[in-house]
């Protein structure tokens, strides 16, 4: 049975995804996540592009063990020195140098001749050797790059010392069996290929990343680059947990090679990524989506109660995802909570189980179920990475079709209550405006959006929101059963997110 390496890029590339901004503390606690869950190897970031980079970097690669800790480089000996000064740290690290080789990308972005490309490559690796023995060379534009010359180039490298080498779908443009034809002559026609580990990142512009990289498997890729709920770049990345449980599930397929992931893990990897980029998870998102693995048919659901293999082929369970029943309400004890949030993947000290215990008796008293959702975004709500400043303690709102809205909101500053009153458009807006005239802070909402958790009249609702303060764009989440409440909590949770940066 061979490994296939799982390389998550979800802090470097994932986080390019437009608004997916996350805070150091954020990015460590992704990268614990992704170690429990059993990457082999993070990308942790692109130390050059930005020191706030390069500390995160080094930062990670200070604290996290068991995966191996990787730097993107271009192929410019600072971008090398920077990558090697983030990572060297690591008990085990990479880095990840790459240049393009397509045509287009020589012609336009460079501006070199095929010659040139070729000794710069040679040149990168080299150098990068002489600070770390793991070296990745990605030839950028690989799927639409004249073959003759990618072979050339990953012959040189590897005689350079590129250990592992990356072929990238880098703008999304191969289709399957193409882009497993691909690796398929690189293996056939390069001398050396032996030498080094055959990776493949994809993106998703056609749809086809997780498609590309299956096939890519087939032909003899043993490294796979990807991300938690397929985020990045434009249409984003391959996703890791759909490759993972592909492999995992299509074992008549995919017989010879297996991963390390901890499946288990995996939805809650999902709900901490999503949570802290602010980027909702489709319902209808394979593996993760919180309809996939419900059922409202009654065709289906007579079949599923009969003999779940009818309409599942993976098991929820499998992924982390837990049963949607009733479990807990309000004459609960906080030693069933606390069962319940252990079974939910949740470990907690006393005082954040104080903190969600009074959270859940005040749902629980306005809500006649709860589910485990409820007590997921209770926690993702209560238990926060960043200091909290200010902190919630109530509202009173005057609306209504003929008058102006008027808030009345108190916050607690170090434990001293604050309040303010304010008008606005609308309920919201002048809780905001009170918020603002409570903490000093002028904040402008750049967007807001309204989710319901669960399922029910009385549901609890879930509001994202961005928010630009201090010259600083944060995004956000705040949940309750009441609409007004959520968007507050959620506006504060951002203000603090820009007081802790």
């Amino acid at each position: 049975m061979e490994k296939i390496i799982i390389f998550d890029t979800t802090l470097r590339d994932g986080e390019q995804a437009p608004g997916a901004s996350l805070n150091p503390a954020e990015k460590l606690e992704i990268a614990h996540a992704l170690a429990d869950l059993g990457v082999d190897v993070i990308e942790a970031g692109f130390p050059i592009s930005s020191k706030g980079d390069l500390d995160s970097v080094k930062n990670i690669a200070k604290s996290i063990k068991g995966p191996v800790i990787c730097g993107l480089a271009r192929a410019i000996k600072q971008d090398i020195d920077a990558a090697h000064e983030a990572v060297k740290y690591a008990k085990n690290s990479r880095i990840h140098v790459f240049l393009a080789t397509s045509k287009i990308h020589m012609q336009y972005k460079l501006k070199k001749a095929e010659e040139e490309i070729l000794r710069l490559a040679v040149e990168s690796v080299k150098y990068t050797r002489k600070f770390c023995e793991d070296v990745e060379f990605s030839p950028e534009d690989a799927s639409r790059s004249e073959r003759q010359f990618l072979f050339k180039v990953v012959e040189a490298v590897i005689n350079a010392g590129a250990t592992t080498v990356n072929i990238p779908d880098t703008v999304g443009y191969a289709e399957p069996v193409e882009y497993g034809d691909l690796i398929k002559v690189i293996k056939e026609n390069v001398p050396n290929i032996y030498r080094a580990v055959i990776s493949v990142h994809c993106h998703n512009d056609l749809g086809l990343a997780v498609a590309n990289s299956l096939e890519a498997i087939k032909n003899g890729a043993r490294q796979v680059e990807c991300t938690i709920n397929g985020i990045g770049e434009r249409a984003g990345n391959a996703s890791m947990e759909e490759i993972v449980m592909a492999i995992k599930t299509r074992k008549d397929i995919f017989s010879n090679v297996e991963t390390q992931i901890n499946t288990h893990q995996i939805h809650k990897v999902s709900r901490l990524v999503s949570k802290l980029t602010g980027f909702v998870v489709a319902p209808n998102k394979a593996i993760v989506g919180s309809n996939a693995f419900r059922h409202e048919s009654g065709i289906h659901q007579d079949g599923v109660l009969k003999e779940r293999s009818t309409y599942e082929i993976i098991k929820p369970e499998d992924v982390g995802f837990t049963g949607t029943g009733i479990v807990l309400g309000k004459h609960s004890g906080r030693h069933a909570l606390n069962e319940r949030l252990k079974e939910l993947g949740f470990v907690l000290s006393q005082e954040e189980i104080d903190k969600v215990n009074e959270r859940f008796k005040e749902l629980a008293d306005k809500k006649k179920n709860i589910f485990d959702e409820d007590l997921i975004s209770i926690v993702e709500d209560e238990i926060k990475l960043i200091k909290s400043t200010w902190r919630f303690e109530s509202f009173v709102i005057n609306s209504g079709t003929k008058i102006i809205p008027e808030a009345f909101l108190t916050l607690k500053f170090k434990n001293k209550p604050l309040s303010a009153k304010s008008s606005g458009d609308g309920p919201v807006d002048a809780c905001f405006k009170a918020v603002d005239k409570i903490t000093g802070i002028k904040g402008e909402l750049q967007d807001y959006r309204i989710e319901a958790v669960t399922k029910g009249k009385d549901a609890l609702g879930e509001v994202s929101l961005k928010l630009k303060a201090k010259g600083r764009v944060v995004t956000a989440r705040g949940s309750s059963t009441d609409i007004i409440e959520a968007s507050v909590r959620a506006y504060i949770n951002a203000l603090n997110k820009i007081e802790s940066l």
